[in-house]
């Protein structure tokens, strides 16, 4: 029985563990809940897991919780409430599937109080790779990915050495505006970059996925994952997203992982690795599929892929200004107050204007992060 902490509870991510949970309810018991705000949601999850602990983010929302909660289930509060809950919950591991940067200093507890952690929150290793897996080697501790394409990377190397593997191949589904030209970018809408044609994501998440910044993050991510430098990590489209992700060998084998488009999958596998278990998933109808296909990404209309090969490259603290421009770009076109190509431009202007730390430490990397998204709010104010 493996004792769970969820952060991101409401979320997609959170959800869909809640699904695998209600499947194995031998094989995992969910101890700890975290939301910023979403009460219902929340307590649907307390009165179903009945969890020792809570996190809520935002204080009316946890004022509102408070009232709610059963008899010797402790509510924790504010930012601080998640690393509390980490780490005064006793738990085999803590998932960690919110987004955007809240997630590192939870994670890092997680680490730090010998639990295991799953990662379904690309920016912890964006912007603090480097540290969270040495120390995770240090404590003898897994750090398991929960993304479906470091999810099918992790399976295909099976532990392989590093030194057999030639290069990981990260599939992406090429978002709404595969086929669009770079010229009409300019002109699409939030509810256009809304529309994902395979995944059923949060809102920051899918215009990530539109812009490819998606990806982009998810080739730094694997580069600390994996151990494998950026050089090696490369991306490919595949619009129906049934080939999770490749990694080709030294001997020029490709192996591949295939799966349905449901992220109750790789969290399950997380969860129970190394064994596997039944998901109740249906399973591929190759005759159905018929063919699968796969291009080049454009480099033109994703320009966000070239910026993180650059930030993944030069390390430091260059992977979290990039993540924390992204971010305030990102919000800035989901309040429509910004164009979806200003979102990348943004990003390359704030990372020009960085002078980069080499092996920064936590406060440097927050400290980066805050100059980023300072920066990039007085670029998209003009």
């Amino acid at each position: 029985m493996k004792r769970l902490i969820v952060l991101g509870a409401s979320g997609s991510i959170g959800l869909s563990t809640a699904k695998v949970a209600r499947r194995l309810p031998g094989e995992m018991k969910i101890v700890g809940l975290a939301v910023n705000q979403s009460v219902g949601p929340l307590l649907e999850q307390v009165k179903e897991f009945g969890p020792e602990a809570v996190a809520v983010v935002d204080n009316a929302s946890a004022d509102e919780v408070s009232t709610a909660l059963p008899t010797g289930c402790r509510l924790h509060r504010g930012t601080r409430g998640l690393v509390d809950l980490v780490r005064e919950t006793d738990a085999d591991m803590v998932l960690v599937a919110i987004v955007g940067t809240g997630g590192l200093e939870p994670a890092l507890a997680a680490l730090e109080t010998d639990k295991e952690l799953a990662v379904a929150s690309k920016e912890i290793l964006v912007m603090a790779g480097e540290a969270v897996m040495n120390l995770a080697k240090r404590k003898g501790l897994a750090v398991l990915p929960v993304d479906s394409e470091h999810n099918a990377i992790f399976q295909c190397l099976h532990e392989a050495p590093e030194r057999e593997v030639r290069r990981l191949i990260l599939t992406a589904s090429g978002g709404p505006f595969r086929q669009t030209k770079a010229e009409d970018l300019a002109k699409v809408t939030v509810a256009q970059a809304l529309k994902h044609p395979t995944w059923d994501m949060g809102r920051k998440i899918t215009i990530d996925s539109a812009s490819m910044f998606n990806k982009g993050l998810e080739m730094i991510e694997a580069r600390w994952l994996f151990g494998v430098e950026m050089g090696r990590i490369e991306v490919i489209v595949h619009p129906q997203s049934i080939v999770h992700s490749m990694v080709e060998f030294v001997d020029h084998s490709v192996l591949a992982q295939l799966s349905q488009t449901d992220m109750c999958f790789p969290i399950q596998y997380a969860v129970t690795y190394p064994r596997r278990l039944p998901t109740g998933l249906p399973q591929l109808d190759f005759a159905s599929l018929g063919q699968i296909l796969f291009e080049a990404p454009d480099p033109v209309r994703f320009p966000a892929l070239r910026l993180a090969r650059e930030a993944g490259t030069v390390g430091g603290t260059l992977p979290a200004v990039m993540n924390a421009a992204n971010e305030v770009a990102v919000e800035r076109f989901l309040q429509e107050k910004a164009g979806f190509p200003q979102i990348w431009e943004t990003v390359e202007r704030v990372m020009v204007a960085h002078e980069n730390i080499a092996s920064p430490d936590l406060g440097a990397i927050i400290q980066a992060d805050q100059w980023a998204r300072k920066l990039a709010k007085e670029i998209l104010n003009k």
